[in-house]
Parts: structure tokens; C-alpha cells; sequence
């Protein structure tokens, strides 16, 4: 199920303009050597074990390229594969078949990949209060299929951008000229603005946190780069009054520790930046 920000005005410019890159004037080697009518079928092949994702997506790049393609879809998004599986069967004009499989190829692996990657650090924080987002660090025009494979995976998006959301990182801070100031005037530009949305506030140690607890008027603290011991303290300090995210180098190794000192969110770079793709592959038979 696609979810709100995956419309139809969106997966048709991607689409069309990822075909506009990869195809240009033309798919001169299936146009060479391919004869217009043939018609042949394809399996959607599974190398690695993993979850997958973007079979629905596929779907959509096969039809918009030619409507009369045809799938048989065995393994839906989301479902835990392994090596050998086979996903899907396309049929239809060999040509658009070879046109659009890199297109699709791209787009799945590196969703499949986030989802198995995803899937993996869920389970490691499973039973714990914590629950695990993605970030903005994405590839650029792909983002939006990115957070979709995250929600694939079972992990949570974070914010889509920086429209739909306020958050005051260290920057924002310093720029302003400390936490009470980037507050503040936070505040009167959501008064002036009439826009309602909700503020996270990053902060580096407990003074700060201390500080944001006494200015008020955010949603979400970020504890960033803290320390164990540091983290549990914070959540003691805001005690439920927000809630909190934990950020900053957190690994598989220590996701674990970091959901058991109490957070809220754990929100995790590493699921979007530098996956490992899940192999996969599209063969004529």
C-alpha cells in the first residue's frame, strides 16, 4: 500500500524522467536487435535473502512505459525472501521489457536493501518503548522511495523534508544565538505564519536539555551524541513533558542499549546513506 506522499503526480514525474534519463533518443540495443513484435516473459529473480520491496512500484514503471505488459506478482512488498525466490513474472513486447528492467532493477534493490536493513535494526529494538526513523540524509530525487521502502521495512519516516516539519539543530542554535532565542522566535513565526507544526530541538548535554525543559514549547528533544549514561539522565529530567529522539552514530551494535535507556524515537542515518542493495535480477526465459 503506497502511502500519502507516493501520489500519481509524483510516481509519473519520476518515472518519466528517470525513462528520460536511461532511455534518451532511444534503447538502441533492443531496437537493433530485438524485432518489434516479438513478445517473450521475464522472471524477477531473488539473489539475496532479505525483504523486498518495490514490487508495487515496478508495477507502475512497467505500465507507464507500455500499458499492455502483463505481471503475475507471487511475492508481495514487504515479505521476507531468500535466494532463489522468484517475485514476479513480466510479459508482454520483449522490447519494453529490456527498456524499462534497469529502471526497475535500481529502483528495487536499493528499496529492497532499505527495507532488509530496516527490517534488521526493528527487530533489535523490538519490546523496548522505542521506535525507529528514518532522516533526510537520502539520495537526492529519490528520497520519497526511500522513506516508502523504511515504511516497508517497519521502521517510521521522520520528516519529509523541510517543509513539513520544524527542527533546531546545532546550527539553527548557534545562528540564533542560543537555545531561548531559536525557541522564541520559532514561536512567533508559527504565530505570525498561522502554520501548525510541530518543533524538535536538538541538544548536546544535559545543561541544554535543562535549558529547553525551562523555554518550553517543543514537541521533541534530540539527544544528540549523548552518552549512555547521559540519555537515560535526560529522559529522566523531561520526564514525559516531550518526546524524545535519540541520534547520532548509533549502530546495530548499540541500538539495543539506546532503546532501553528510555527514548521515544532512535532515529538512524545508516537506513538511507549506506545500504547494501539486495541483489536481485530480471531474466528472459
Amino acid at each position: 500500500m503506497k502511502p500519502p506522499y507516493i501520489t500519481d503526480s509524483f510516481l509519473k514525474q519520476f518515472i518519466s524522467t528517470s525513462l528520460a534519463e536511461d532511455v534518451g533518443d532511444g534503447d538502441h540495443s533492443s531496437l537493433a536487435s530485438i524485432a518489434e513484435t516479438a513478445s517473450g516473459k521475464a522472471r524477477l529473480l531473488v539473489k539475496d535473502d532479505g525483504i523486498l520491496a518495490g514490487v508495487e512500484l515496478a508495477v507502475e514503471i512497467f505500465k507507464h512505459f507500455d500499458d499492455r505488459i502483463e505481471l503475475e506478482i507471487f511475492i508481495q512488498d514487504g515479505a521476507l525472501v531468500k535466494k532463489g525466490d522468484v517475485a514476479f513474472t513480466v510479459s508482454g513486447f520483449t522490447r519494453s521489457i529490456l527498456t524499462t528492467e534497469r529502471l526497475v532493477l535500481n529502483c528495487m534493490q536499493r528499496m529492497s536493501g532499505i527495507a532488509t536493513t530496516t527490517k534488521r535494526l526493528v527487530k533489535l529494538v523490538a519490546g523496548s518503548n522505542a521506535q525507529l526513523l528514518d532522516t533526510r540524509k537520502t539520495t537526492p530525487n529519490f528520497r520519497l522511495l526511500e522513506k516508502w521502502a523504511v515504511l516497508i521495512g517497519g521502521g517510521r519516516n521522520h520528516r519529509i523534508g523541510l517543509f513539513d516539519m520544524i527542527m533546531l539543530k546545532d546550527n539553527h542554535i548557534d545562528g540564533a544565538g542560543g537555545i531561548e532565542q531559536a525557541i522564541n522566535r520559532t514561536k512567533e513565526y508559527l504565530r505570525t505564519s498561522k502554520k501548525d507544526l510541530k518543533v524538535e530541538i536538538e541538544t548536546r548535554n544535559l545543561d541544554e536539555v535543562r535549558e529547553v525543559l525551562r523555554v518550553g514549547g517543543v514537541d521533541v528533544i534530540m539527544l544528540d551524541n549523548m552518552s549512555l549514561s547521559d540519555m537515560k539522565a535526560a529522559v529522566e529530567l523531561i520526564d514525559g513533558t516531550c518526546k524524545t529522539e535519540a541520534s547520532g552514530g548509533i549502530t546495530e551494535e548499540t541500538i539495543r542499549q539506546v532503546a532501553e535507556c528510555g527514548v521515544d524515537y532512535i532515529s538512524v542515518g545508516a537506513l538511507t546513506h549506506s545500504v547494501k542493495s539486495l541483489d536481485l535480477s530480471l531474466k528472459m526465459f
